[in-house]
């Protein structure tokens, strides 16, 4: 199975009276997917805009109004909640849940389930994503509640500039819930075996330019090289995405440096991997590029065109002569034929510590599918041979592999 903060951890979910709260089952939708369990807490206006029944329908576990705060268990509902949390989400916070929040007001029990959180470095993270109209989200009395909150620790995501209710376009729009369940993710990863450790990944294609209209390329979509940053980030990395051109948005909490061509590719890791302790090379660097670039687009005459190509740099083999180096440092060879031939070439002739090798020819795996077949090369000779699996499974068996040979150096 992939790497997942969520699996087996006890998520609250508080939702007040927003019309975003829509948004909100969403979200505890793909929590529950993510193998967590999710309680939703629901205040009295949030109920006018989504039913209960909506949050037990998507998550399989039990949802709460304030008619629960008079019910049986109601003297220690609250404390049994905030104890079981591993992290309360509060999405979306209105301007009037933000305010209860910073002055410890406890007349719900969404409010005073967050009051009954306990407070220090080993507490439950609050994770908040505020939603309102422009106004209110900038009249000073809110911003003074979010900087309280913030100074006590809470930890906030958005809200974004977007169309509001109120018929205007400007901030208040609560973030998407792939953008708070990114958010997520990277607070319960904290303290994961990769805590401490920089990670560099690349991942896509390169474009070599032609003339002003063309390039050339290749298939790679970057789902990999983008499954590896995720895997790095759920096990606590603070990870550099290095990416080429994709049509994929960046896992929440890496730091990506978005670039173009072989040489733009070269440069950023040669600047920011000497210093990591990990480089995933996952990008399909191109491995040639025109002689020459035009500079006016290349005209059809109904003559054949003859193009020169001339070699790129090799980004492996440049790492491999600096005198500071990653810990670890991973290839991918991407093959047509002699798998396991090939990538060991590669591994001996850039002095890898391991190497993925895919047949990218297979109709289920390499380039532009979901799902990958991939053996993983050993330094000393072991050879890895793994089934067909999501690429995100295909990343947590790399990354687990990278923690073992970081906690066991040889």
């Amino acid at each position: 199975m992939p790497i997942t903060p969520f699996r087996e951890k006890t998520i609250l979910l508080g939702v007040s009276g927003s019309i975003a709260a829509y948004k909100a089952a969403d979200l505890a939708s793909k929590l529950a997917q993510g193998g967590a369990r999710v309680h939703a807490i629901l205040t009295k206006a949030a109920t006018q805009f989504i039913s209960p029944l909506t949050f037990q329908s998507v998550s399989g576990q039990p949802a709460y109004t304030d008619a629960d705060l008079w019910g049986a268990q109601a003297h220690v509902l609250h404390i049994g909640l905030a104890q079981d949390a591993d992290l309360f989400i509060i999405a979306p916070a209105t301007a009037n849940t933000l305010a209860k929040l910073a002055h410890g007001f406890a007349d719900d029990l969404l409010a005073l389930t967050a009051l009954a959180l306990e407070h220090g470095d080993d507490a439950s993270p609050l994770l908040i994503a505020p939603a309102m109209d422009a106004g209110m989200y900038s009249h000073p009395s809110t911003q003074a509640n979010i900087a309280t909150l913030r100074a006590r620790g809470a930890q906030f995501v958005g809200p974004e500039t977007g169309h509001l209710a109120s018929g205007l376009t400007a901030r208040g729009r609560m973030s998407e819930p792939a953008t708070i369940l990114g958010r997520a993710r990277r607070l319960l990863a904290r303290g994961g075996p990769l805590s401490g450790r920089h990670v560099v990944v690349t991942a896509g294609p390169t474009q070599e330019p032609l003339d002003p209209v063309r390039y050339l390329t290749n298939r790679s979509s970057g789902r990999q090289g983008y499954a590896l940053a995720q895997a790095a980030l759920d096990s606590g990395a603070e990870v550099t995405l290095i990416s080429g051109p994709t049509t994929l948005a960046p896992p929440e909490g890496a730091r990506l440096l978005s670039v173009r061509s072989a040489d733009e590719m070269s440069a950023a890791v040669l600047e920011h991997a000497p210093a990591a302790d990990v480089l995933l090379m996952a990008a399909a660097v191109a491995d040639f590029r025109p002689a020459q670039t035009a500079n006016q687009k290349i005209k059809k005459t109904g003559q054949a065109f003859t193009l020169e190509l001339t070699a790129t740099p090799d980004i492996l083999n440049t790492l491999k002569r600096q005198a500071k180096r990653p810990r670890v440092t991973v290839g991918f060879a991407a093959e047509t034929q002699d798998l396991l031939t090939n990538a060991r070439a590669k591994l001996e002739a850039k002095g890898l510590d391991l190497i993925v090798a895919n047949n990218v020819s297979a109709a289920d795996a390499g380039f532009a599918v979901a799902t990958n077949r991939v053996a993983i090369l050993h330094r000393d000779g072991q050879i890895e041979e793994l089934p067909l699996m999501s690429k995100a499974e295909v990343a947590t068996e790399i990354i687990k592999r990278i923690i073992a040979m970081l906690e066991n150096p040889t």
